[in-house]
């Protein structure tokens, strides 16, 4: 059967990122796992190859999911501020989505490289990402992992204290979803 699209959403996956601490008071500071609630993937197929894929995530969705280390738990009132602080250094509102399209896909050993463009935070980059992809039960699972650089998009990571406690400026982003076969 040819395929001519697929769409998958956060029904079918996740989107997640991993940030870390800096300064000289990183260890008050929590390392945090953010996730996105809504995003889109289209895939689009030639035959029994993808041929594009787009990528749009809403900023807005981003949810706080915990907070590691740091001198108390990070509560959920702290958890709510931390989200507020993250959606200004994105500007969310001036720039609503993330998104990443790739035209150029090739296979590889494990699934698929896409080569495209991110845009964040107005800011547009070209970005190669390493699909892997494994079939179980007739079910394809697909995962990325990938360092994305704050400020190579005019990203201010958050920081206090005149910059003694801050975000690492590079954070960790993580893709998982699943679609039948």
């Amino acid at each position: 059967m040819t395929k001519t699209a697929w769409t998958l959403t956060a029904a079918e996956g996740e989107l997640q990122i991993f940030t870390g601490v800096g300064g000289p008071a990183a260890k008050m500071g929590h390392r945090l796992t953010i996730t996105f609630a809504s995003w889109t993937a289209q895939v689009h197929w030639r035959g029994d190859d993808p041929s594009a894929v787009r990528l749009v995530v809403d900023v807005d969705s981003l949810q706080v999911v915990r907070g590691e280390g740091g001198v108390t738990p990070l509560t959920g009132p702290e958890k709510g501020v931390v989200r507020s602080n993250a959606l200004k250094s994105l500007d969310a509102k001036k720039f609503p989505q993330i998104t990443f399209d790739a035209e150029n896909i090739s296979t590889t050993a494990g699934g698929y490289r896409l080569d495209g463009t991110v845009a964040i935070h107005g800011t547009t980059r070209p970005q190669s990402v390493d699909l892997a992809v494994e079939e179980h039960d007739g079910t394809w699972v697909m995962s990325a992992e990938l360092p994305v650089v704050q400020t190579d998009f005019g990203v201010k990571p958050y920081s206090l204290f005149m910059g003694s406690l801050k975000v690492a400026d590079e954070v960790k982003l993580t893709f998982t979803a699943r679609h039948p076969k």
